[in-house]
């Protein structure tokens, strides 16, 4: 009887490791062609008068500026630079809402990695972390005091 239970017991072990053997595999395919998307991910954003057009890669980087001839005679230089990163910043922002995009199927929405994806600040990234060594157990290390 003990071997009858040891048998399924084994089965039971082995079906649930062939399942998420295959839940790697899927993660896995999933991660390679995401690289590939963000290696290739480009936002352009150009500005409602037509004058200025900025192009960004996957991390909000500038990677193309044009602008138009006609942008020097209609605006001056400090609104020009404003144009500028006004149209920057809206570019890295629909990369970010990309590259969130592609990462929803592989990364839990509600996880460190995705909201610091959307919010930029590393304390959304390491909030967890900060969680767990404030519940350890052990001196506790607290930078206010010295």
């Amino acid at each position: 009887m003990a071997e009858t239970a040891d048998r399924d017991a084994n089965q039971a072990l082995r079906a649930r490791f062939n399942e998420v053997h295959g839940q790697y595999q899927r993660l896995r395919s999933g991660m390679d062609e995401l690289q590939r998307n963000l290696s290739s991910l480009r936002a352009t954003v150009r500005s409602d008068d037509g004058f200025v057009e900025a192009t960004v890669g996957p991390r909000g980087q500038l990677i193309d500026l044009k602008l138009d001839p006609g942008v020097y005679r209609e605006l001056e230089p400090d609104e020009l630079a404003d144009e500028i990163i006004a149209v920057t910043a809206a570019a890295a922002t629909k990369a970010a809402i990309e590259v969130q995009r592609l990462m929803a199927g592989l990364i839990p929405s509600e996880s460190g990695p995705m909201r610091f994806l959307s919010d930029n600040d590393f304390g959304s990234l390491l909030r967890r972390q900060d969680a767990i060594m404030r519940e350890a157990p052990g001196p506790t290390f607290d930078p206010t005091h010295e």
